[in-house]
């Protein structure tokens, strides 16, 4: 019988579902070579691979088999070879534009564990697609938002979550559209840079915020009677000045939040928000002569009163705050920390953090490689975003349930 790949579910699973993969028809402990590849939308190539002895059966289970020291990663893993996909071009980021159609991993098994891959013995191809059958779509042009609607199947009414991305412009739709088949209304919202928002803000006005909260709120699908926030980085802490000043935030989670403004203030009626100062001159270079921004923040919490501090004391809304202890780009678990200490020393108790070690500043769903170095969101140069591979990719899959599970509870 010749070797072949089994995989479970068979052609085709969401981006965020494990998949189980096997082989059989190996001989009895044969040594080989797993291997996974994918192109992303502009054609450039991610790959993982893993070392591996059959068992006497010359089956070979990867929820059961450990891979052996030598390839992207060792130990028992069954999905290692999804999150331990790497660009081959160094620094770059997968990124999804358009999620309605998957992305094509392909997987193969050669003869043994040479430096240079040995024979194919297998090879398959699998779907990893980031919409649900029946999970639509819809461009939203009301008013002045400009958006992405995702709906889960059926004619019911869901609970409403606006997506916030952090800074780099644009629309960004993966995070939403994996939310919505999950039992969600998502609204993936745009800005700035992105059609006729504008393209380089003075200042973030909250009420363009509120435009799309009440756009949900009168949603016939959306089941009030308010909704969620889900923030990364600025969009964090856009979700949380929201919470702060708007009515109708339900819950609030938080990836990575600064908890003041940043780089563009917030204004929202006649009241300012100042963005905290940023010193460029405070970077130092690390040993891979990468650049680490961690400490180029003033110390938000040294002077009592800070006026770019988000009045977090305003917000009614739950808060769930999701934290990389190795952040670079903002000092979150910090911020998170701090900001709930101020909160208890008024009586609150609407917050929770969920730290992770070994985790950077980009918390993205699950099976999304890592990032750990790329260009910083504010200073555009190559910097220290932070993460490492094993612990970043369990932390994405808890954060991720935990979301899901917050969410659920509060709307």
């Amino acid at each position: 019988m010749a070797p072949s790949i089994r995989l479970s579910p068979a052609a085709r699973s969401l981006f965020d579902e494990p998949l189980a993969i096997a082989v059989q028809g190996l001989g009895p402990r044969q040594q080989v070579t797993l291997r996974t590849s994918l192109r992303d939308e502009t054609g450039q190539l991610f790959q993982a691979s893993a070392r591996y002895q059959a068992g006497d059966d010359g089956q070979l289970d990867l929820a059961r088999c450990p891979a052996l020291p030598g390839g992207s990663f060792s130990g028992l893993e069954p999905m290692g070879l999804l999150w331990a996909l790497q660009p081959q071009k160094p620094f770059w980021r997968l990124v999804k534009r358009d999620v309605q159609s998957p992305f094509l991993l392909q997987l193969e098994v050669l003869e043994g564990h040479g430096e240079r891959p040995g024979q194919l013995l297998a090879q398959a191809q699998h779907e990893r697609a980031f919409l649900r059958d029946g999970v639509r779509r819809v461009p939203v042009r009301e008013g002045r938002i400009r958006a992405t609607l995702f709906l889960p199947p059926g004619e019911d009414t869901f609970p409403g979550i606006i997506d916030i991305h952090g800074l780099g412009g644009g629309l960004s739709e993966p995070r939403a559209s994996l939310l919505a088949n999950h039992g969600f209304a998502t609204l993936a919202l745009a800005y700035y840079q992105f059609e006729d928002l504008p393209q380089k803000p003075k200042e973030l006005h909250l009420e363009y915020f509120e435009e799309a909260v009440n756009y949900m709120l009168q949603h016939p699908q959306v089941k009030g009677p308010g909704v969620g926030l889900l923030g990364f980085s600025k969009g964090a802490e856009v979700s949380l000045a929201m919470a702060a000043f708007l009515k109708n935030i339900t819950a609030v989670a938080s990836l990575n939040a600064p908890v003041a403004a940043t780089y563009i203030p917030f204004s929202y009626k006649d009241k300012i928000i100042p963005n905290v100062t940023l010193h460029e001159h405070k970077a130092k270079a690390t040993n891979s002569k990468f650049l680490d921004y961690s400490d180029v923040m003033d110390d938000l919490f040294q002077a009592p009163g800070n006026q770019s501090l988000i009045p977090l004391e305003k917000a009614e809304a739950q808060l769930l705050f999701i934290v990389g202890q190795d952040d670079r780009v903002v000092k979150s678990e910090r911020c998170a920390t701090e900001v709930c200490k101020l909160l208890q020393a008024q009586g609150k108790g609407n917050f929770q953090i969920l730290s992770y070690p070994g985790t950077g500043h980009c918390i993205d769903p699950p099976f999304f490689p890592l990032y750990p170095i790329g260009s910083h969101p504010i200073f555009h140069k190559r910097a220290v975003l932070g993460g490492e591979l094993k612990a970043y990719s369990k932390a994405q899959v808890h954060a991720w349930s935990q979301v899901q599970a917050f969410f659920k509870k509060y709307l």
